[in-house]
């Protein structure tokens, strides 16, 4: 498999250089030559096959033999170490549940994929290291820290917003220490994200071997597509077509959704569900994509102003946008609707959703409205306790510590300030 940028502009890579850049040379996102759907028999099968074998089948084609399949395999294993539980919520509503991994939240995934595929790239190279340079809005840090914590030959250094994640996110990537680094910024995820990208670009940089561990990087996207396999798996006894509401920030999450669609699983819709953040929402309204600075929410892991997965799903439709309107709808909530759906869920259901899972339920109950005998599907991306002064007071209830989270509680926070690209380029060296 081979992989062009969406920029057009830079040669054509193998999965392993993909990884290992995660950023074209011109700036673009790398993105599979060919997607070829899977055979019908998968699908007719897939209730008897496990998640790892799912998973082997799903990513293999994308990795070719870069890595071999016993390896592959034994990534795969090490990645979904943890559960996906599909919980009914009310009639016809599920949650798909994403945040039982050791940092509870979805990006768990995608960091440890990852991780596993870089080791495995580094495992001959003695000399030199790569450094993992990653911005983050809330939980893409804590899991990329944690699935890169003590891997031989790899540096991390994540960068994020002073002042706009919650206490546990801001923990979970700033105590572990090792080869794990943290750069409070003075600004807006947008802001990490820009610097990130121009350190890419920068010829002076060359000697520290940049990639990235957030979504742009393949290796981090691609296996978030396991999800929405697992989910179809755990529903087809219902033979009802099913309608996905992704919380969406960066986008990632819902376009590995719909590349898993185009591998021929069976899904009906997709819901962006955004907070006031609604660049996509504006772009299906007008038709003009017009990307504003990122607004601070309850559910900041969505404070993106200028979503760059959004590329990679325009080029699965061609950038025909009324094939894609037939896929796909975006809708925006305020945090009140957001705080209302929330209460609304725990009081008749018993549920406790906290703010992304909440936007991603409001998006889904509207969406309904057009397929009333579908079974709707909202990503539950993060573990209340990670939002825990927005759920605890909002809903009345004191939530326990999970194990998880407990382990970096009373661990002292390390960071460097910094305030300016030049400031990222002098802590790098």
């Amino acid at each position: 498999m081979k992989y062009y940028s969406l920029n057009h502009n830079a040669p054509k890579v193998s999965f392993k250089e993909a990884v290992i850049q995660g950023l074209a040379s011109d700036k673009g996102l790398y993105f599979p030559e060919t997607i070829t759907p899977l055979p019908q028999a998968f699908f007719d099968n897939i209730e008897n096959l496990s998640h790892e074998a799912i998973a082997f089948e799903a990513i293999q084609p994308f990795v070719g033999d870069e890595i071999p399949a016993a390896a592959l395999k034994q990534i795969i294993a090490e990645t979904l170490c943890f559960d996906f539980p599909v919980v009914a919520v009310e009639k016809g509503i599920y949650s798909l549940e994403l945040f039982h991994g050791p940092t509870m939240a979805f990006k768990d995934v995608g960091a440890r994929f990852m991780s596993r595929c870089l080791a495995y790239f580094n495992k001959d190279k003695k000399d030199s290291k790569n450094t993992v340079l990653v911005a983050t809005s809330g939980d893409t840090g804590g899991a990329v820290a944690s699935g890169f914590l003590g891997v031989d030959g790899v540096e991390v250094v994540i960068l994020y917003p002073s002042g706009k994640v919650s206490d546990i996110q801001e923990k979970q990537l700033t105590t572990l220490g090792q080869n794990i680094k943290a750069l409070e910024v003075d600004g807006v995820f947008d802001d990490c994200q820009d610097m990130v990208k121009k350190a890419f670009l920068d010829e002076s940089l060359q000697h520290k071997n940049l990639t990235s561990a957030n979504s742009i990087n393949i290796a981090r996207w691609l296996p978030q597509m396991f999800y929405f396999f697992f989910a179809y798996k755990a529903l087809k006894k219902q033979n009802k077509e099913l309608v996905f509401s992704c919380p969406s920030g960066n986008f990632g999450n819902i376009c590995a959704g719909i590349m898993a669609k185009k591998l021929g699983l069976p899904l009906l819709h997709f819901v962006a569900s955004t907070n006031v953040n609604d660049t996509v929402v504006r772009f299906l309204e007008k038709g003009i994509y017009d990307p504003k600075p990122s607004k601070a929410t309850i559910s900041n892991a969505m404070d993106v102003g200028n979503p760059s997965n959004f590329i990679r799903i325009q080029e699965m439709y061609q950038n025909d946008l009324e094939q894609f309107s037939k896929d796909f709808s975006s809708y925006s909530f305020t945090d009140e609707e957001t705080k209302k759906a929330m209460k609304s869920i725990f009081e008749t259901d018993g549920y406790i959703a906290e703010p992304h899972g909440a936007v991603g339920y409001l998006g889904l109950k509207k969406e309904l409205k057009n397929y009333p005998n579908a079974i709707g599907v909202f990503l539950e991306t993060a573990h209340p306790i990670k939002f825990l002064d927005v759920v605890e007071p909002l809903l009345k209830i004191k939530l326990p510590i999970p194990t998880q989270i407990e382990s970096v509680m009373n661990k002292e926070k390390v960071s460097t300030k910094i305030k300016s690209y030049e400031e990222l380029k002098a802590f790098l060296g």
